[in-house]
């Protein structure tokens, strides 16, 4: 059963998922949950509890098939806005959670929420209000999480923004990076800028035609 709990903790399962998907008590794979996490001292990371994003979030993004990463509902998108909530345990009882909100077609992260510490029903009650403004969530694979947020960070920086200051204190949530996401950003493969609260319009826009001519990308404003 070891194994088992092993593999679906690396899936980013709860303890309590684990014993619902093997059919034991809590009581039962908790012992187990501990003596794994004791298996690896030292690494400098925390174990990935969870990682979710909202449903539609491949809208308009080019995705690797080889990575058999599934959108539950494809045609439920934020128009580029994609949200993702990542927790790592923190202690035997908490984890430390953050979440991100990226504009996978232009600018990268535009906000972030946390890190905070919190329980697990903490964490349930949090990610219904983080996924509020969408459909729905789904739970993702921590590395989709990684191609998501950091790949965006990656893309923006080559049309010169970069991400927002809240991204910093929980980007370590998302561990090491080598780069080389296997999305490919933008609206349909195109940098689309949509005005966010707070933007400067016009600078996002000068910031833009410094690296591409005005037909390489598109944008709506409050203006246009």
């Amino acid at each position: 059963m070891k194994d088992q709990v092993r593999e679906l903790r690396r899936q980013g399962k709860s303890p309590k998922e684990i014993a619902r998907a093997l059919k034991v008590a809590p009581s039962v794979v908790a012992p187990l949950v501990r003596a794994i996490a004791a298996e690896t001292p030292g690494t400098g990371a925390a174990e990935v509890a969870g990682c979710w994003i909202n449903v539609g979030w491949s809208e308009g993004l080019g995705v690797d098939p080889a990575r058999g990463w599934v959108d539950n509902e494809p045609e439920s998108g934020g128009g580029g806005m994609v949200s993702v909530l990542v927790a790592r345990r923190h202690g035997y009882d908490k984890l430390r959670v953050c979440g991100y909100l990226a504009d996978v077609y232009c600018m990268g992260v535009k906000n972030a929420i946390g890190p905070d510490v919190i329980d697990d029903r903490m964490l349930s009650q949090f990610r219904e209000y983080f996924f509020s403004d969408y459909r729905g969530w789904q739970e993702a694979p921590f590395e989709l999480a990684q191609h998501l947020v950091l790949g965006s960070v990656d893309h923006a920086r080559t049309l010169g923004f970069e991400p927002d200051g809240a991204f910093e204190p929980g980007a370590d949530l998302l561990g090491e990076w080598e780069g080389g996401s296997a999305i490919t950003f933008g609206r349909d493969g195109k940098p689309y800028y949509v005005e966010f609260p707070g933007d400067d319009p016009a600078k996002v826009l000068r910031t833009l035609r410094r690296t591409l001519s005005d037909d390489a990308f598109g944008y709506v404003t409050a203006g246009r």
